[in-house]
C-alpha cells in the first residue's frame, strides 16, 4: 500500500503545483523582475535598474509608513497576545457562562475589516467630538484608534488559541506545584507559560503578520489623515500604485515590504521555537 502511495504521489501533487505555480510563483517572480523596470502594463516593461528601489527609499512617506507600521505591530502584538491570555485564563476557571463569553469575544473576528473600520470611525469620532477632535486630528489618534481596533477583532480568536493551550496543561502538574508550595505567580511562570509556548509562538507568529499586512481597517478608519501620517504600508504601496498611478514604484515598495515581513516573520519563528526548545 506505501509503496501504491509513493508511486501515484506525484499524480496527485501535480496539479496543486501547476495551480500554484500559475497562481503564486509565477505572478511572484513576475513581480520581482516588474519592480525593476518602468511599465504602465506588464507588455511594456522596461529595464530601468535599482532606480524604482532609490526613489522608494528617498519617499519620506514610505519611510513614515514604515516606522509608524512598525510601532504600530509592536504594540499590538504586545497588547492582543497579553489581553487575550489574560481573558483565556479567567474562562478557564470554570464558572457558568464561559462558552457564552467566548462566543461572544471570537465573534468580532468574523466581521470583515472594511466594516469594522467604518463602524469604529463611527464610534471613535463620536467620543472625540465631545473634546472637539477627530480620528484625523493627529496621526496618534488614529494610532490608538486602531490600537482599540485590533484590540476588539483579535483579542477573541487568539483567546481561543491560549484556550487550547492551557487547557492542555495537566492539572497533576499544577496540583503538584501548589502542594509543593508554589505561587500563583510561580505557576504562571515555571508551569503555564512554557508548558503553552506552542500558543505563544502561534499566537505572536499571526499578530505580527497581521499587524504589518493591516490593510482594510487602516483604509476605513482614517485613510492615512492626515496628511498620509496615518498611513501604513500596506495602505502606501497601496496609493502609490493606484492612486498615484505609480505601478513600478509600488511595485518595487511591495518587495520590500514582502522582505521586511520575511525576515520578521523569521527571526520571530526562530526565536520562538528556541525559547520552546530553552523551556
Amino acid at each position: 500500500m506505501e509503496k501504491s502511495i509513493k508511486k501515484y504521489f506525484p499524480i496527485f501533487v501535480l496539479p496543486t503545483m501547476i495551480a500554484f505555480t500559475i497562481g503564486f510563483i509565477a505572478p511572484f517572480i513576475l513581480g520581482i523582475y516588474l519592480s525593476f523596470c518602468k511599465f504602465t502594463t506588464v507588455i511594456d516593461a522596461k529595464f530601468v535598474g535599482l532606480s524604482n528601489y532609490v526613489k522608494a527609499f528617498q519617499d519620506p512617506t514610505f519611510l513614515h509608513a514604515a516606522w509608524y507600521t512598525a510601532a504600530f505591530t509592536v504594540a499590538s502584538v504586545l497588547l492582543i497576545n497579553v489581553l487575550a491570555f489574560v481573558v483565556a485564563k479567567l474562562l478557564t476557571k470554570g464558572f457558568a457562562g464561559t462558552n457564552i463569553f467566548r462566543t461572544v469575544f471570537f465573534m468580532p473576528n468574523l466581521i470583515g475589516g472594511l466594516i469594522l473600520g467604518y463602524i469604529w470611525q463611527l464610534l471613535l469620532n463620536g467620543v472625540l467630538a465631545y473634546f472637539g477632535k477627530t480620528l484625523t486630528y493627529t496621526s496618534a489618534y488614529g494610532f490608538w484608534g486602531l490600537i482599540i481596533l485590533m484590540l476588539w477583532q483579535q483579542v477573541g480568536y487568539m483567546m481561543i488559541i491560549y484556550i487550547a493551550g492551557i487547557q492542555n496543561i495537566p492539572g497533576d502538574l499544577v496540583e503538584a506545584a501548589a502542594i509543593d508550595g508554589a505561587s500563583k505567580w510561580q505557576v504562571l511562570r515555571y508551569i503555564t507559560i512554557p508548558m503553552i509556548m506552542p500558543s505563544i509562538t502561534i499566537c505572536t507568529f499571526l499578530t505580527l503578520t497581521n499587524g504589518f499586512k493591516l490593510f482594510d481597517q487602516n483604509l476605513a478608519l482614517t485613510n492615512g489623515a492626515p496628511s498620509k501620517m496615518s498611513e501604513m504600508l500596506a495602505l502606501n504601496i497601496y496609493n502609490t500604485a493606484i492612486r498615484q498611478n505609480n505601478y513600478a514604484l509600488g511595485q518595487a515598495k511591495a518587495v520590500l515590504f514582502f522582505i521586511i515581513l520575511a525576515c520578521v516573520s523569521l527571526i520571530q519563528v526562530r526565536v520562538s521555537n528556541k525559547k520552546e526548545v530553552e523551556m
